[in-house]
């Protein structure tokens, strides 16, 4: 059963309470990532909470749903971003610029402005969108065990393997449709702290964006916002 996504929210009061996670090595079942130009890791309060990706020098986009606790919005002034680095301890921090933050009519995918980044931004799709049976990867710096996802935040990023999948088929039941395409894995899942994440082309278009990963079942089946179906919206805030 899918989980709802404001699960893949990590709760700040539990973060809270709990001694910094040991530095973790993968996505469940997946594997520790050597390159991610363009991966963000988004830390509220000082605590890793969603992932997300740079698509040019000043603007981030993740998951919407990273940006509400308990239906209200996240200030800005108790978030921050970690830019440049595999490791979130290594990264250079940015915040986002007070008021910009644009969410989609359409999507669970916002867009958040920041201060220039030295990055090498992701790549746009084209306007077709994903096809089944195109091999993707997943990065992000979230759980790596069921359970208690506070406890196995990863330090260092990882990457999970995924195929997109009909979303007529069973197994994508409430992880597909409308904006969203189904994913089952290959090789690992992504989790919570993972939420708003890039989900990446592969072969030559390993750095191109064309998912924001938003929910699981922490087992074998994922959605995510298909970035092509977005692109009017990206455009018309991004300029």
């Amino acid at each position: 059963m899918k989980l709802p996504r404001l699960t893949l929210l990590l709760p700040l009061v539990a973060l809270a309470t709990l001694a910094p996670a040991p530095a973790a090595s993968a996505v469940i079942g997946g594997s520790v990532s050597v390159r991610g130009p363009w991966a963000v890791r988004m830390l509220v309060d000082g605590k890793g909470e969603c992932t997300g990706t740079a698509i040019g020098r000043e603007w981030v986009i993740s998951a919407s749903h990273c940006f509400f606790e308990q239906a209200q919005d996240i200030a800005d002034a108790r978030i921050e971003f970690r830019v440049g680095e595999l490791d979130q301890r290594e990264g250079t921090v940015v915040h986002p610029v007070p008021g910009s933050r644009q969410g989609s009519p359409a999507a669970d995918m916002m867009l958040i402005k920041v201060p220039p980044m030295t990055v090498t931004p992701a790549k746009l799709p084209g306007a077709e969108p994903v096809q089944p049976g195109q091999a993707v990867r997943q990065y992000g710096w979230g759980a790596t065990c069921q359970g208690d996802e506070n406890s196995c935040q990863s330090d260092v990023l990882k990457q999970s393997d995924l195929r997109v999948t009909k979303n007529e088929d069973p197994r994508c039941e409430g992880f597909g449709g409308g904006t969203d395409f189904c994913l089952t894995s290959i090789s690992g899942i992504p989790a919570g702290g993972d939420s708003g994440g890039p989900i990446m082309g592969t072969g030559a278009a390993a750095d191109t964006l064309v998912g924001v990963f938003d929910t699981s079942d922490r087992e074998s089946v994922a959605g995510a916002g298909d970035v092509s179906q977005q692109l009017a919206w990206i455009r018309k805030v991004v300029g």
